[in-house]
């Protein structure tokens, strides 16, 4: 994140451009072109918990109409209103995906996840899961797109329940949902039984 801080942004200002958006539906935030005007002391944390100034946010509306406005540009993320664009740290990925929800079974299987926000993504082509494995240690970690190109993190338990699900394809372990399947880790892999 760029460390320019050429104005002080305010949050007021952008709860503002959040609330007046907010009653008109999504906010066109791809069409928003404002000046970035530095960084703000605002940060959410790995679990899903939004931080400013040190202090978390307890009002979950607010932190709602803060994520409403929030945007990502390669890694960095912003706050971005008509008038103003505003660098906020984020320390995983903005969401958690805290639940979900299966419709059918095999390849014909629905998954929609449920965000510790209340969004809801059905995983698809248009909502892809994927997983990263830490090079050191090989633990998972399953994130799922949730909109624009803001994804979820999904938590442990969701996690868990996922791999009961799992099948096998093509030297992969995963899942389907959406006529789509979701590698989670190459089949060769998976610890052997016995």
């Amino acid at each position: 994140m760029s460390g320019q801080n050429t104005v002080t942004p305010t949050t007021e200002g952008l709860i503002e451009a959040a609330k007046a958006a907010k009653t008109r539906g999504t906010p066109p935030l791809e069409k928003w072109n404002p000046e970035f005007c530095g960084d703000l002391d605002m940060q959410i944390k790995r679990d899903g918990t939004w931080f400013y100034q040190g202090t978390p946010i307890g009002r979950i509306e607010l932190v709602k109409l803060f994520a409403s406005i929030l945007w990502r540009e390669g890694d960095d993320y912003f706050l971005k209103s008509p008038v103003e664009k505003v660098g906020i740290t984020v320390e995983d990925a903005p969401f958690v995906a805290v639940d979900f929800e299966v419709e059918g079974i095999g390849e014909s299987q629905t998954l929609r996840f449920l965000t510790n926000l209340g969004d809801v993504a059905e995983a698809g082509p248009e909502h892809p899961i994927r997983v990263v494995r830490d090079e050191e240690t090989g633990e998972p970690s399953p994130y799922v797109l949730v909109r624009r190109n803001l994804e979820a993190l999904i938590d442990r338990k969701s996690f868990y329940r996922l791999v009961d699900l799992g099948a096998h394809r093509d030297g992969w372990f995963g899942v389907w949902s959406g006529g789509e399947f979701f590698g989670i880790i190459p089949s060769e892999d998976l610890p052997q039984d016995g």
